[in-house]
């Protein structure tokens, strides 16, 4: 067993937050070392839950057209590496999933991201995970994604692709007009799909 297979079975087995999620721990994550693009999300919701497969609802699917790939393609990990900021469903409040569960990035974060030496691309998807790869920088999520260049071309913040964002996207339409075809060539390059 190597160090990474190691550390795999030991995050899958992971219940440091259990008297805190709504149902029992089910560590939902994407890895492996070949990875050329990382997504970095939020939490699993709940379809992902009960799936086990990150980004399994209409949220993915709008990710996966953003990223301009197939479900195929986004499913492999030597191809797309999903590392959330917490990796199990944290349950549902007032407006939509609770926030990603504090305990889960300082522990498993760090060394999950230091097998991951052949990134080219990293994609920081919604507020929680932009606060933590972009701290000290108070930006709020339109100026972040409106200075998407500043961090091109190996980290592009995206908006959370939830149907709950529509409203945004609309108000935004430079997203899908400027950000959109530059992050869908950039994947292709990485992935060399050209």
């Amino acid at each position: 067993m190597t160090l990474f297979t190691s550390l795999l079975d030991e995050v899958r087995a992971c219940t440091r937050c259990a008297e805190n999620l709504p149902y029992e721990p089910k560590p939902i994550l994407q890895i492996d070392p070949q990875a050329k693009i990382l997504i970095v999300g939020q939490a699993p919701g709940r379809k992902a839950h009960e799936a086990g497969i990150p980004f399994d609802d209409a949220s993915g699917d709008r990710l996966r057209d953003w990223m301009g790939i197939s479900r195929e393609l986004f499913y492999d990990p030597k191809c797309v590496a999903i590392l959330p900021m917490g990796f199990c469903f944290p349950g549902t409040g007032k407006s939509g999933d609770l926030p990603p569960r504090p305990e889960c990035a300082p522990a498993w974060r760090d060394l999950l991201l230091a097998h991951l030496t052949q990134l080219e691309l990293t994609l920081v998807v919604g507020q929680y995970a932009q606060a933590y790869h972009f701290s000290g920088k108070s930006l709020s999520l339109t100026e972040r994604e409106r200075a998407w260049k500043t961090y091109w071309p190996e980290v592009v913040p995206l908006p959370h692709p939830s149907p709950r964002n529509n409203i945004w996207l609309r108000r935004n339409p430079w997203f899908e007009t400027e950000l959109l075809p530059s992050l869908q060539q950039r994947v292709s390059e990485v992935l060399k799909l050209d």
